[in-house]
């Protein structure tokens, strides 16, 4: 899952890195790789590369780097209302993965060894929901986002990922930008 930074959105992974993460749930067939390379090539092009990355869901609906690939897809073309179906998926599989209960906000620290950023199955959850938070916050459901942001720092104290920044996006709202 790709995280929110300061600027205004989420940083991309480099494409070998969520590739690699294929590790999150097994190797990619053959078939999804070229599906997804071509939506990666055809990006330009929206109704191409939706019809390869659908491709690719159809041949592995539940592969993180799918469903990432989707999530990235939607998110830079500005259909957030998509990505974040896409990340309340990946939030599933995350929590699935992790063997965690299916509901985040049920999550406690103890769950999963959230504290290591070098174990990808905790991170990944840890990653997707901040993103999930982040389009929370940007499609309006700001108590949402705000309940996952704490969530975030609850599982992460040491804000591995980064969630204070959002945090302080939400305190900041509403109040006068006059310095």
């Amino acid at each position: 899952m790709v995280l929110p930074d300061e600027g205004d959105g989420p940083a991309p992974l480099p494409d070998d890195e969520w590739l690699a993460a294929a590790v999150l749930g097994g190797g990619l067939p053959p078939e999804v790789t070229h599906h997804l390379s071509a939506a990666a090539r055809a990006y330009h092009l929206d109704e191409v590369a939706e019809r390869h990355l659908r491709q690719a869901r159809l041949a592995a609906p539940g592969h993180a780097a799918v469903l990432i690939a989707l999530y990235r897809f939607y998110f830079y073309k500005g259909r957030l209302k998509d990505a974040l179906d896409i990340a309340r998926l990946c939030l599933a599989k995350a929590a699935q993965d992790n063997k965690l209960p299916a509901d985040w906000r049920q999550v406690v620290a103890t769950d999963a060894d959230f504290s290591r950023f070098d174990a990808p199955l905790p991170r990944f959850f840890l990653f997707t929901l901040k993103g999930y938070a982040y389009l929370q916050m940007r499609t309006g459901g700001l108590d949402e986002g705000l309940a996952a942001v704490l969530k975030l720092l609850e599982l992460d104290p040491s804000d591995k990922v980064g969630a204070q920044v959002l945090l302080n996006v939400i305190q900041r709202m509403g109040q006068d930008d006059h310095d």
